[in-house]
Protein backbone atom coordinates (compact mmCIF):
# COMPACT_ATOMS: atom_id res chain seq x y z
CA UNK A 1 0.00 0.00 0.00
CA UNK A 2 2.94 2.37 0.59
CA UNK A 3 3.82 2.71 -3.13
CA UNK A 4 0.13 3.31 -3.97
CA UNK A 5 -0.03 5.99 -1.28
CA UNK A 6 3.08 7.61 -2.76
CA UNK A 7 1.57 7.55 -6.27
CA UNK A 8 -1.55 9.25 -4.88
CA UNK A 9 0.60 11.99 -3.29
CA UNK A 10 2.48 12.50 -6.55
CA UNK A 11 -0.63 12.92 -8.69
CA UNK A 12 -2.59 15.01 -6.16
CA UNK A 13 0.30 17.27 -5.19
CA UNK A 14 2.07 17.70 -8.52
CA UNK A 15 -1.03 18.22 -10.65
CA UNK A 16 -2.45 20.90 -8.36
CA UNK A 17 1.03 22.42 -8.05
CA UNK A 18 1.11 23.06 -11.80
CA UNK A 19 -1.96 25.29 -11.57
CA UNK A 20 -0.42 27.59 -8.96
CA UNK A 21 2.95 27.62 -10.73
CA UNK A 22 1.35 28.75 -13.96
CA UNK A 23 -0.69 31.40 -12.11
CA UNK A 24 2.61 32.72 -10.78
CA UNK A 25 4.60 32.68 -14.02
CA UNK A 26 1.76 34.17 -16.06
CA UNK A 27 1.88 37.28 -13.87
CA UNK A 28 5.66 37.34 -13.31
CA UNK A 29 7.49 35.05 -15.81
CA UNK A 30 10.84 35.52 -14.06
CA UNK A 31 9.71 34.37 -10.59
CA UNK A 32 11.22 30.88 -10.85
CA UNK A 33 13.97 31.56 -8.29
CA UNK A 34 11.69 32.83 -5.52
CA UNK A 35 9.36 29.87 -6.10
CA UNK A 36 12.22 27.38 -5.81
CA UNK A 37 13.65 29.13 -2.74
CA UNK A 38 10.28 29.12 -0.96
CA UNK A 39 9.82 25.41 -1.68
CA UNK A 40 13.29 24.54 -0.39
CA UNK A 41 12.93 26.69 2.74
CA UNK A 42 9.54 25.23 3.69
CA UNK A 43 10.64 21.60 3.29
CA UNK A 44 13.96 22.25 5.08
CA UNK A 45 12.25 23.86 8.11
CA UNK A 46 9.67 21.06 8.32
CA UNK A 47 12.40 18.43 8.09
CA UNK A 48 14.59 20.17 10.68
CA UNK A 49 11.72 20.16 13.18
CA UNK A 50 10.24 16.71 12.64
CA UNK A 51 12.90 14.56 10.92
CA UNK A 52 16.28 15.88 12.15
CA UNK A 53 14.85 16.55 15.64
CA UNK A 54 16.34 20.06 15.73
CA UNK A 55 19.69 18.72 14.52
CA UNK A 56 20.06 16.08 17.23
CA UNK A 57 19.41 13.07 14.98
CA UNK A 58 22.38 11.68 13.05
CA UNK A 59 21.73 10.85 9.36
CA UNK A 60 21.64 7.19 8.38
CA UNK A 61 23.32 8.00 5.04
CA UNK A 62 26.67 9.86 5.30
CA UNK A 63 26.49 13.58 4.54
CA UNK A 64 29.08 13.30 1.75
CA UNK A 65 26.64 11.24 -0.32
CA UNK A 66 23.91 13.79 0.28
CA UNK A 67 26.29 16.52 -0.87
CA UNK A 68 26.60 14.80 -4.25
CA UNK A 69 22.84 14.21 -4.47
CA UNK A 70 22.12 17.79 -3.44
CA UNK A 71 24.33 19.17 -6.19
CA UNK A 72 22.31 17.25 -8.74
CA UNK A 73 18.95 18.07 -7.14
CA UNK A 74 19.71 21.78 -6.86
CA UNK A 75 20.70 22.13 -10.51
CA UNK A 76 17.51 20.36 -11.59
CA UNK A 77 15.24 22.41 -9.29
CA UNK A 78 16.72 25.78 -10.20
CA UNK A 79 15.97 24.86 -13.80
CA UNK A 80 12.61 26.60 -13.29
CA UNK A 81 14.73 29.43 -14.72
CA UNK A 82 14.06 27.91 -18.14
CA UNK A 83 10.64 29.57 -17.88
CA UNK A 84 12.52 32.89 -18.13
CA UNK A 85 14.01 31.85 -21.48
CA UNK A 86 10.91 32.00 -23.66
CA UNK A 87 9.82 28.47 -22.71
CA UNK A 88 6.06 27.94 -22.34
CA UNK A 89 4.59 25.72 -19.60
CA UNK A 90 3.26 23.06 -22.03
CA UNK A 91 6.67 22.82 -23.75
CA UNK A 92 8.37 22.73 -20.33
CA UNK A 93 6.25 19.73 -19.26
CA UNK A 94 6.35 17.87 -22.58
CA UNK A 95 10.11 18.21 -22.99
CA UNK A 96 10.84 16.92 -19.52
CA UNK A 97 8.55 13.95 -20.20
CA UNK A 98 11.51 12.55 -22.13
CA UNK A 99 13.18 11.51 -18.86
CA UNK A 100 12.97 7.86 -19.93
CA UNK A 101 15.36 8.67 -22.77
CA UNK A 102 17.84 10.21 -20.36
CA UNK A 103 17.43 7.25 -18.01
CA UNK A 104 18.26 4.79 -20.77
CA UNK A 105 21.23 6.78 -22.09
CA UNK A 106 22.82 7.12 -18.67
CA UNK A 107 22.05 3.48 -17.86
CA UNK A 108 24.04 2.45 -20.95
CA UNK A 109 26.92 4.82 -20.21
CA UNK A 110 27.21 4.48 -16.41
CA UNK A 111 25.77 1.05 -15.58
CA UNK A 112 26.78 -0.58 -18.90
CA UNK A 113 23.23 -1.82 -19.43
CA UNK A 114 21.99 -3.30 -22.70
CA UNK A 115 18.40 -3.21 -23.91
CA UNK A 116 16.24 -5.07 -26.41
CA UNK A 117 15.47 -3.72 -29.90
CA UNK A 118 11.89 -3.22 -28.71
CA UNK A 119 13.07 -0.78 -26.05
CA UNK A 120 15.35 1.07 -28.45
CA UNK A 121 12.34 1.45 -30.78
CA UNK A 122 10.31 2.91 -27.92
CA UNK A 123 13.03 5.46 -27.26
CA UNK A 124 13.02 6.45 -30.93
CA UNK A 125 9.25 6.95 -30.74
CA UNK A 126 9.56 9.14 -27.65
CA UNK A 127 12.33 11.16 -29.33
CA UNK A 128 10.16 11.83 -32.39
CA UNK A 129 7.28 12.89 -30.16
CA UNK A 130 9.42 15.36 -28.24
CA UNK A 131 10.91 16.74 -31.48
CA UNK A 132 7.42 17.39 -32.89
CA UNK A 133 6.21 19.11 -29.71
CA UNK A 134 9.42 21.12 -29.38
CA UNK A 135 9.34 22.42 -32.94
CA UNK A 136 5.63 23.30 -32.80
CA UNK A 137 5.84 24.96 -29.38
CA UNK A 138 8.77 27.08 -30.56
CA UNK A 139 6.27 29.16 -32.54
CA UNK A 140 4.49 32.23 -31.25
CA UNK A 141 1.66 34.31 -32.69
CA UNK A 142 2.38 38.05 -32.67
CA UNK A 143 0.71 41.16 -34.05
CA UNK A 144 2.69 43.46 -36.33
CA UNK A 145 0.58 46.46 -37.29
CA UNK A 146 -2.73 45.09 -38.53
CA UNK A 147 -1.30 41.65 -39.36
CA UNK A 148 -1.10 38.58 -37.14
CA UNK A 149 1.77 36.29 -38.06
CA UNK A 150 3.27 33.09 -36.64
CA UNK A 151 6.98 33.22 -35.84
CA UNK A 152 9.52 31.08 -34.00
CA UNK A 153 10.37 31.98 -30.42
CA UNK A 154 12.33 35.19 -30.14
CA UNK A 155 15.12 35.87 -29.69
CA UNK A 156 16.69 32.68 -31.05
CA UNK A 157 19.40 32.82 -28.39
CA UNK A 158 16.80 32.56 -25.63
CA UNK A 159 14.97 29.79 -27.48
CA UNK A 160 18.06 27.57 -27.75
CA UNK A 161 19.22 28.50 -24.23
CA UNK A 162 15.85 27.42 -22.80
CA UNK A 163 15.87 24.10 -24.64
CA UNK A 164 19.50 23.59 -23.60
CA UNK A 165 18.58 24.19 -19.95
CA UNK A 166 15.74 21.67 -20.19
CA UNK A 167 18.07 19.09 -21.76
CA UNK A 168 20.61 19.55 -18.97
CA UNK A 169 17.91 19.17 -16.30
CA UNK A 170 16.66 16.02 -18.04
CA UNK A 171 20.06 14.31 -17.93
CA UNK A 172 20.85 15.48 -14.41
CA UNK A 173 17.48 14.25 -13.10
CA UNK A 174 18.07 10.80 -14.60
CA UNK A 175 21.58 10.68 -13.11
CA UNK A 176 20.20 11.60 -9.70
CA UNK A 177 17.62 8.80 -9.94
CA UNK A 178 20.33 6.21 -10.61
CA UNK A 179 22.46 7.60 -7.78
CA UNK A 180 19.53 7.49 -5.31
CA UNK A 181 18.69 3.91 -6.25
CA UNK A 182 22.30 2.89 -5.58
CA UNK A 183 22.37 4.68 -2.20
CA UNK A 184 19.14 3.11 -0.96
CA UNK A 185 20.39 -0.36 -1.86
CA UNK A 186 23.56 0.30 0.16
CA UNK A 187 22.20 2.14 3.22
CA UNK A 188 18.48 1.30 3.31
CA UNK A 189 15.30 3.31 2.75
CA UNK A 190 15.24 6.77 4.31
CA UNK A 191 12.87 8.90 2.25
CA UNK A 192 12.12 11.60 4.85
CA UNK A 193 15.79 12.01 5.71
CA UNK A 194 16.71 12.32 2.03
CA UNK A 195 13.89 14.83 1.53
CA UNK A 196 15.24 17.01 4.35
CA UNK A 197 18.92 17.00 3.38
CA UNK A 198 18.19 17.49 -0.32
CA UNK A 199 16.41 20.75 0.56
CA UNK A 200 18.39 21.97 3.57
CA UNK A 201 21.94 21.66 2.25
CA UNK A 202 21.42 23.75 -0.92
CA UNK A 203 19.91 26.75 0.93
CA UNK A 204 23.21 28.71 1.13
CA UNK A 205 23.40 28.56 -2.69
CA UNK A 206 20.42 30.90 -2.92
CA UNK A 207 22.65 33.74 -1.71
CA UNK A 208 23.76 34.12 -5.33
CA UNK A 209 20.11 34.61 -6.32
CA UNK A 210 19.26 36.94 -3.44
CA UNK A 211 18.79 40.11 -5.52
CA UNK A 212 16.40 38.40 -7.92
CA UNK A 213 14.44 36.84 -5.04
CA UNK A 214 14.19 40.22 -3.26
CA UNK A 215 12.99 41.99 -6.42
CA UNK A 216 10.20 39.48 -6.95
CA UNK A 217 9.22 39.59 -3.27
CA UNK A 218 8.73 43.33 -3.70
CA UNK A 219 6.60 42.71 -6.79
CA UNK A 220 4.52 40.14 -4.90
CA UNK A 221 3.86 42.71 -2.15
CA UNK A 222 2.37 45.07 -4.75
CA UNK A 223 -0.18 42.54 -6.06
CA UNK A 224 -3.87 42.95 -5.29
CA UNK A 225 -5.23 41.71 -1.95
CA UNK A 226 -7.00 38.37 -1.78
CA UNK A 227 -9.38 37.21 0.95
CA UNK A 228 -8.26 33.69 1.84
CA UNK A 229 -11.27 31.35 2.17
CA UNK A 230 -12.07 29.79 5.58
CA UNK A 231 -9.21 31.64 7.31
CA UNK A 232 -10.64 35.04 6.41
CA UNK A 233 -7.23 36.72 6.21
CA UNK A 234 -6.40 39.17 3.41
CA UNK A 235 -2.99 38.86 1.72
CA UNK A 236 -1.43 39.80 -1.63
CA UNK A 237 -2.70 37.28 -4.14
CA UNK A 238 0.78 36.43 -5.46
CA UNK A 239 1.86 35.39 -1.95
CA UNK A 240 -1.26 33.22 -1.71
CA UNK A 241 -0.38 31.54 -5.01
CA UNK A 242 3.17 31.00 -3.74
CA UNK A 243 1.95 29.55 -0.44
CA UNK A 244 -0.32 27.07 -2.21
CA UNK A 245 2.47 26.23 -4.65
CA UNK A 246 4.82 25.46 -1.76
CA UNK A 247 2.29 23.26 0.06
CA UNK A 248 1.34 21.27 -3.04
CA UNK A 249 5.02 20.93 -3.97
CA UNK A 250 5.73 19.45 -0.55
CA UNK A 251 2.99 16.85 -1.05
CA UNK A 252 4.32 16.10 -4.53
CA UNK A 253 8.00 15.78 -3.63
CA UNK A 254 7.18 13.75 -0.51
CA UNK A 255 5.43 11.22 -2.74
CA UNK A 256 8.37 11.13 -5.16
CA UNK A 257 10.90 10.49 -2.38
CA UNK A 258 8.75 7.67 -0.93
CA UNK A 259 8.62 6.13 -4.41
CA UNK A 260 12.42 6.28 -4.74
CA UNK A 261 12.76 4.13 -1.63
CA UNK A 262 10.05 1.63 -2.63
CA UNK A 263 10.55 1.29 -6.41
CA UNK A 264 13.29 1.25 -9.03
CA UNK A 265 14.46 4.39 -10.79
CA UNK A 266 12.60 3.30 -13.93
CA UNK A 267 9.28 2.89 -12.09
CA UNK A 268 9.66 6.31 -10.48
CA UNK A 269 10.42 7.80 -13.89
CA UNK A 270 7.30 6.21 -15.37
CA UNK A 271 5.02 7.54 -12.59
CA UNK A 272 6.49 11.04 -12.90
CA UNK A 273 6.13 10.95 -16.69
CA UNK A 274 2.47 9.95 -16.52
CA UNK A 275 1.89 12.64 -13.90
CA UNK A 276 3.35 15.19 -16.29
CA UNK A 277 0.89 14.05 -18.93
CA UNK A 278 -2.05 14.67 -16.57
CA UNK A 279 -0.55 18.05 -15.61
CA UNK A 280 -0.24 18.90 -19.29
CA UNK A 281 -3.92 18.19 -19.90
CA UNK A 282 -4.87 20.29 -16.85
CA UNK A 283 -2.70 23.17 -18.06
CA UNK A 284 -4.22 23.10 -21.53
CA UNK A 285 -7.85 22.87 -20.37
CA UNK A 286 -7.67 25.24 -17.39
CA UNK A 287 -5.51 27.96 -18.96
CA UNK A 288 -6.56 27.38 -22.58
CA UNK A 289 -2.97 27.09 -23.77
CA UNK A 290 -2.51 26.66 -27.55
CA UNK A 291 -2.33 22.98 -28.39
CA UNK A 292 -2.51 21.87 -32.03
CA UNK A 293 -3.09 18.51 -33.67
CA UNK A 294 0.70 18.20 -34.03
CA UNK A 295 1.08 18.65 -30.27
CA UNK A 296 -1.43 15.85 -29.65
CA UNK A 297 0.41 13.61 -32.13
CA UNK A 298 3.75 14.32 -30.46
CA UNK A 299 2.30 13.72 -27.01
CA UNK A 300 0.76 10.45 -28.22
CA UNK A 301 4.17 9.31 -29.47
CA UNK A 302 5.79 10.21 -26.13
CA UNK A 303 3.41 8.19 -24.01
CA UNK A 304 3.04 5.20 -26.36
CA UNK A 305 6.83 5.07 -26.31
CA UNK A 306 6.77 5.24 -22.51
CA UNK A 307 4.39 2.28 -22.30
CA UNK A 308 6.49 0.33 -24.81
CA UNK A 309 9.62 1.00 -22.79
CA UNK A 310 8.11 -0.37 -19.59
CA UNK A 311 6.69 -3.42 -21.46
CA UNK A 312 3.25 -2.91 -19.91
CA UNK A 313 1.57 -5.27 -22.38
CA UNK A 314 4.04 -8.08 -21.67
CA UNK A 315 3.56 -7.67 -17.91
CA UNK A 316 -0.23 -7.72 -18.36
CA UNK A 317 0.12 -10.93 -20.38
CA UNK A 318 2.24 -12.57 -17.68
CA UNK A 319 -0.23 -11.53 -14.97
CA UNK A 320 -3.16 -12.87 -17.02
CA UNK A 321 -1.46 -16.23 -17.60
CA UNK A 322 -0.61 -16.55 -13.89
CA UNK A 323 -4.22 -15.80 -12.98
CA UNK A 324 -5.47 -18.46 -15.42
CA UNK A 325 -3.09 -21.06 -13.93
CA UNK A 326 -4.30 -20.26 -10.41
CA UNK A 327 -7.92 -20.53 -11.56
CA UNK A 328 -7.24 -23.98 -13.04
CA UNK A 329 -5.62 -25.13 -9.81
CA UNK A 330 -8.63 -24.00 -7.82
Amino acid sequence: MRPLFAVGLVFAGCCSNVIFLELLVRKHPGCGNIVTFAQFLFIAVEGFLFEANLGRKQPAIPIRYYAVMVTMFFTVSVNNYALNLNITMPLHMIFRSGSLIANMILGIIILKKRYSIFKYASIALVSVGIFICTSMSAKQVVRIGSQIISIHCLPWGLCFAGIGALTFALLMSARMGIFQETLYKQFGKHSKEALFYNHALPLPGFIFLASDIYDHAALFNKSELYQVPVVGVAMPIMWFYLLMNVITQYVCIRGVFILTTECTSLTVTLVVTLRKFVSLIISILYFQNPFTVWHWLGTLFVFIGTLMYTEVWNNLGITRSQTQKEDKKN
